[in-house]
């Protein structure tokens, strides 16, 4: 009877060669980055909407707030799509997604209730997101490493 290692080299080597695929890794970051490229164009699209959404959240001058998230999201979506800066503009977006996290889902201000659920589902979704982008910046980094020793 084969060991469960064995089994996972098997299939890990099956699997390799699809899941390192170019292709497949931009459709991955694609998603990622998914809510921080339709977020801006609805900001865009609905400027007052956004505007009303910084008022909301206390962000004065709302204009200039609206404004910037919408560049600041499109820019490093952009730059981890190309992989120019990938690592930067991923530490950049965790570092965003968690500083909004923390500005949306209060959670620990709700009384008990659905919302209350919502929105601690909402917080650790967020944290889960700016977690996979460290290790989007991390992959990155060790890629360009190892890139960087096999050119020398």
């Amino acid at each position: 009877m084969p060991s469960l290692s064995s089994l996972e080299n098997n299939l890990a080597a099956r699997l390799r060669p699809v899941l390192t695929n170019r292709w497949i890794a931009f459709i991955g970051l694609l998603a990622l980055c998914s809510a921080y490229i339709q977020g801006p164009l609805t900001k865009i699209l609905d400027f007052p909407g956004a505007l009303a959404e910084m008022d909301h959240f206390g962000l004065h001058p709302a204009p200039l707030f609206a404004i910037g998230v919408i560049v600041f999201e499109l820019l490093l979506s952009a730059l981890i799509l190309t992989g120019f800066y990938r690592w930067a503009a991923a530490i950049a977006l965790a570092a965003f997604t968690l500083a909004a996290t923390f500005l949306a889902f209060r959670f620990w201000e709700m009384p008990p209730g659905m919302d209350r659920a919502m929105a601690t589902n909402g917080f650790f979704e967020h944290i889960g997101l700016a977690g996979a982008f460290l290790l989007v910046a991390c992959y990155d980094l060790r890629e360009r490493a190892s890139a960087g020793r096999a050119s020398q």
